[in-house]
């Protein structure tokens, strides 16, 4: 059997290829973009400007020392970027000001802002003095000022320095002002708690109260890390109290907004207005509807329009106000995402697109065309594509104008008239371009690809469709043949990789796919691997996703199970030798697959798992399972502690000490369980490590145990070891 290398470098990040220019905008004058990026290919960036015109590429921000390394990160951020899933350090995020007479950038870093102005923000920014602990800085669209959050209070100081405002008083333990709570940012994608008004003149912003929330330690065995403290909303337990409300520049106490909304519900989108004031969109605690709100300058509020939806409401980031108050808006009210434009009142104008695929985000509007970019699953769930459609369409679109040419996956940022747009693609063979293009204009190259599959001899997966366990409905899967091989002369070793959980694609024609080190790991090491989108999973509609409902952990299993039979038919896998490993849902999916086919799944690595959903967070484990006082047969059955008996295999639990999401609890209460019916499993703890892994070295301990653990277990002896 040929056994190919991967690279020397391939157990670091950021992995081959994958060095990409990340947070891309156009300057406000369209002359130039801005971007994130690391000159010296490692996690490291700083802001960077690229002229269009010219193509110099300049250094607008470097990173300070305090932002270069994980251990040097405060708390507060590190749990910021946990829950935005950021891996990258130094700059890590910035913004130009909307509406601005003079271009206005800013640049949060470690707790300080820093501004460039007009002819600085071509050559660099400069820090604003007296401004320190800044989280949720927000510039207003005039560019004059900017918010922030300090001490849970919310304030405001000029771009060119001076005295900070406060405009809360009442921030302090437990209490905040300007900020997400935990479920928004964890389970809701709500990563802000504050919206600067159109004209600048006010601010709406979050009071987040988690004070009723269960208080937990979580200790950090091993390493130097003292405990932490951390509210944390289990499922049927209480939610923070999070309120909307108004302040003003000139003084006045900030107005609280009356939003149909309880005391355990959700606070789910905050949209400016161009007219003045906000688009709210509250979700009740059982998310089976959406409530749209206009919400004025003086905190009054009415409602505009309700969605309702079953199973459950999917939160997008679709919704967009036209010059005219018009509102563009995404829904799955037929079985499918698609477009549909709403009168400023609310009600329902026209359905835009329409078919048995999804839109899966707004990319821009074109203005003087009359047009709204998107990207769709149109030409196939495997790929991305941007399409243009009208917005006067007479009738549903199906069959939409495709303006991206490469097969394969592209991410677009549209410019703000949408004559133009960004796109980032890659495919299985190629890691990422990024170019600047448009209708009638040729285009612009910001970035070549750095690497290959042939450059760096890996094997791409085979992407190939499959049954689920319903018999009729597709799958798609990858498939990474052992060794490299086009064609097994015998039926090899398999390992499932897997997550499986909604809001989640993983199989799809896209770098990611190929330069995934643990699967090219196994696969030059003996084991042919499968990665299977199971039912359950998104982008394929409502009734795909819909399995879930009430029970987690079943169909997808059977899916997973159904996969492997399959390609154990078709002589590619040797059924007699199949492990599997994932990590979070698929960490659960891990044990449930062990406990629920124990003659198939002979050995498991489980990363992180959701042990009892009882122990999870409220807003992602209600979505499914409801309530658990509503629902106690689906909360039991879902959990895999209550399936120990059943679990047969080899088991490796691996989950950082110091996890605020999946918390360590999960892996001693399943490890406890399996005790108790005489099975042993190996536990392996990471030390102060959160939910995401983060370090070279944790990474490659991470890979390289589960892979070790799998092939011995598989009968494929011997030290795994990343290139």
């Amino acid at each position: 059997m040929t056994r190919r290398r991967a690279p020397r470098d391939f157990g670091r990040l950021p992995l081959p290829g994958t060095n990409v220019p990340g947070s891309v905008a156009f300057t406000p004058d369209g002359g130039a973009l801005t971007y994130l990026y690391s000159a010296d290919d490692s996690l490291v960036r700083s802001l960077w400007r690229h002229d269009l015109v010219t193509g110099e590429r300049r250094e607008l921000a470097s990173p300070l020392p305090e932002t270069t390394s994980e251990a040097a990160i405060e708390r507060e951020e590190q749990l910021r970027r946990e829950r935005s899933g950021t891996s990258e350090l130094g700059v890590t995020s910035y913004a130009w000001a909307s509406a601005a007479r003079e271009a206005t950038l800013l640049v949060p870093m470690a707790g300080r802002l820093f501004v460039g102005i007009g002819d600085e923000s071509v050559r660099g920014v400069h820090p604003i003095p007296g401004v320190a602990e800044a989280s949720g800085a927000r510039l207003s669209p005039d560019g004059r000022l900017i918010s922030y959050t300090s001490g849970g209070n919310l304030h405001v100081v000029g771009v060119h320095g001076g005295a900070p405002t406060r405009l809360t008083d009442d921030g302090g333990p437990g209490v905040a002002n300007g900020v997400p709570d935990f479920i928004a940012a964890e389970e809701l994608d709500r990563l802000r708690g504050a919206w600067w008004s159109s004209d600048s003149r006010s601010i709406a912003f979050a009071r987040v109260d988690d004070r009723v929330v269960p208080a937990v330690d979580i200790v950090p065995a091993g390493v130097d890390h003292a405990a932490e403290l951390h509210r944390y909303p289990f499922a049927g337990g209480p939610n923070a109290e999070v309120s909307l409300h108004v302040a003003g520049l000139g003084g006045a106490d900030p107005a609280a907004v009356r939003l149909e909304m309880a005391a355990d519900d959700y606070l789910a989108r905050v949209l400016t207005h161009p007219a003045g004031g906000w688009l709210v969109a509250t979700l009740p605690r059982d998310q089976r509807s959406l409530t749209w709100h206009r919400v004025a300058a003086d905190g009054s509020a009415r409602i505009l329009w309700r969605e309702e939806a079953d199973p459950w409401i999917n939160l997008d980031d679709d919704t967009r106000i036209l010059s005219d108050g018009r509102i563009l808006r995404s829904s799955e009210r037929g079985g499918f995402r698609h477009l549909e434009l709403r009168r400023a009142e609310g009600d329902v104008e026209r359905v835009l697109t329409r078919g048995e695929w999804v839109v899966t985000g707004v990319a821009g509007l074109a203005d003087a065309r009359g047009e709204v970019l998107f990207t769709a699953t149109r030409d196939g769930v495997l790929e991305r594509h941007l399409y243009a459609i009208p917005l006067d369409a007479a009738e549903p679109v199906s069959d939409p104008e495709r303006l991206t040419a490469e097969a394969g996956w592209h991410d677009v940022v549209a410019s703000r008239d949408g004559q133009r747009w960004i796109e980032t693609w890659s495919d299985l063979e190629t890691a990422p371009r990024v170019v600047v293009t448009g209708r009638d204009e040729p285009s612009v190259t910001i970035h070549a690809p750095s690497a290959t599959a042939e450059s760096l001899t890996l094997d791409p997966p085979e992407l190939l469709d499959l049954v689920a366990a319903d018999g009729h409905t597709t799958l798609h899967a990858a498939l990474y043949r052992a060794g490299g091989q086009p064609a097994p002369a015998q039926p090899a070793a398999g390992v499932v990789w897997v997550y499986g959980g909604p809001h989640s694609q993983y199989v799809k024609r896209a770098w990611e796919m190929t330069v995934s080190p643990l699967r090219q790991l196994l696969a030059r090491s003996g084991a042919a691997v499968v990665v299977v989108d199971n039912r359950g999973t998104a982008n394929r509609g409502v009734a795909f996703e819909a399995i879930l409902d009430r029970w987690l952990g079943k169909a997808e299993v059977a899916d997973q199970a159904a996969a492997v039979r399959q390609l154990a038919a078709r002589g590619e896998l040797d059924i007699g030798r199949v492990g599997i490993t994932g990590g979070s849902y698929g960490g659960f999916m891990t044990l449930m697959a062990m406990a629920g086919a124990p003659d198939l799944f002979r050995v498991g690595v489980a990363i992180a798992p959701v042990t009892d959903w009882a122990l999870y967070d409220t807003a992602y484990t209600e979505r499914y399972l409801g309530l658990p006082s509503a629902n106690p047969a689906g909360y039991r059955g879902s959990s895999p502690t209550a399936w120990v008996a059943a679990l047969t295999g080899d088991m490796l639990l691996m989950h950082g000490t110091r996890d605020d999401n999946v918390h360590f609890e999960h892996s001693r209460r399943v490890a406890a369980a399996l005790a108790t019916v005489g099975h042993d499993v190996e536990l392996l703890r990471l030390p102060g490590q959160r939910h995401r892994v983060r370090g070279d070295e944790a990474i490659r301990l991470r890979e390289e145990r589960t892979a070790t653990f799998l092939l011995r277990g598989l009968g494929l002896a011997g030290e795994a070891e990343l290139g």
